[in-house]
């Protein structure tokens, strides 16, 4: 098989719980390290999906690995090669198709509920649940591009997550976390959680607060994604 490639933009924030999903799947995975100055692929063909994390950048950032990463996420949706963005991935891809990514009005930073807004697709991609607490850290916001379908959302940022073609699905939200992971960004953005919490933007106390139960409660959801996901990997 094919493997999946899996972009890391930042050495903080890398493939987390997806990674332990794709290892335990038994499913073959490269890391691409755009971080460490690695190429973009040119010929999404060469994978049996693709899978973006996130990053403290913007999209809107003048980065050299922007427009060839977008033009091989164009490829991809044109060869029907899965792809499944976390936060910046999911705003990577949707800008690729065409969908604007701009600063939103209420940035998050916490633990904070998310809704379904598709019956068909919560069956299929989120075991049928109605609502369930993701993890969030974003200054960026997406529109869902065209032919998507807005799958999620909440009262803060009402794009949340999208779903093309029941193939391909952009996060707004995390569900990659882990303990390291949670523990690492509360360290490295203490400047930013460390004014009193709001529903919007938790302190680091609020987010660690029954971090363990939390975290295997979105690990029960993104364990049902990905494999929901993995259905559809080219071979």
């Amino acid at each position: 098989m094919r493997p999946i490639a899996v972009f890391r933009f930042s050495p903080t924030e890398g493939p987390a719980h997806f990674a332990q999903w794709l290892d335990a799947a038994g499913l073959p995975w490269r890391l691409v390290a755009i971080d460490e100055g690695q190429p973009v692929p040119s010929d999404a063909r060469h994978f049996a999906g693709i899978g973006m994390m996130g990053g403290p950048m913007s999209v809107t950032d003048a980065l050299a690995w922007i427009d060839p990463l977008s033009r091989l996420l164009r490829d991809a949706v044109a060869r029907d090669v899965p792809v499944i963005g976390h936060c910046l991935g999911g705003q990577l891809l949707a800008q690729a198709l065409g969908a604007r990514v701009r600063r939103t009005d209420v940035p998050e930073i916490g633990w904070i509920d998310v809704e379904s807004t598709d019956t068909a697709a919560s069956d299929a991609w989120f075991g049928g649940k109605r609502a369930f607490t993701a993890f969030q850290w974003h200054y960026d916001a997406f529109d869902v591009p065209a032919g998507a379908t807005r799958v999620l959302t909440n009262r803060f940022n009402p794009n949340q997550a999208y779903v093309i073609g029941d193939r391909h699905i952009g996060f707004q939200c995390h569900i990659e976390m882990t303990r390291d992971l949670v523990e690492t960004w509360c360290r490295t953005g203490a400047g930013e959680i460390a004014a009193p919490g709001t529903d919007a933007r938790q302190s680091r106390n609020e987010i660690l607060r029954d971090l363990d139960a939390r975290l295997i409660a979105l690990q029960t959801t993104a364990n049902g994604i990905y494999a929901r996901w993995a259905q559809n990997l080219r071979r």
